[in-house]
């Protein structure tokens, strides 16, 4: 197999892998599935570390994952949907992990990190050749 294949290959499985993590945890935050706690319990979690306009911010975040993920399944508008998530680790990093340290089992920033690289490395390559639309 071609190198140019792998590497469309390898793109394909980074982009589905925080795709599916990212429509799970949308449905969770939009219709609390999965036992999420939907807009309502995000939107308490928000107001608990100090955002203003915390129903507003949940409905931003929640589409943000969902939508967000969804699109990175089909690999349509790949890189937007990349920054998307990226803002939302990034917050989560910030506003609720950063202070709990690194690692994951303290509450640490170890996940949210990772998902940020991996939609870092999505936003500089985009989706690869199994895409619908991968331009942006």
């Amino acid at each position: 197999m071609e190198r140019d294949t792998l590497i469309d290959i390898a793109v394909l499985i980074l982009r589905l892998a925080v795709g599916v993590i990212f429509v799970a945890h949308g449905m969770q935050k939009l219709f609390g599935a999965f036992g999420g706690g939907g807009i309502d319990g995000l939107a308490k979690l928000l107001e608990n570390i100090g955002l203003a306009a915390p129903v507003f911010w949940a409905w931003v975040a929640a589409i943000a994952e969902g939508a967000g993920g969804l699109f990175l399944l089909l690999g349509v508008v790949p890189r937007i949907s990349a920054g998307m998530i990226l803002i939302v680790m990034t917050v989560a990093i910030v506003k609720v992990h950063g202070s709990n340290g690194f690692f994951l089992r303290d509450g640490g920033f170890e996940y949210p990190f990772l998902i940020l690289m991996n939609c870092a490395t999505l936003m500089l390559i985009g989706s690869g050749k199994f895409s619908l639309f991968n331009k942006y």
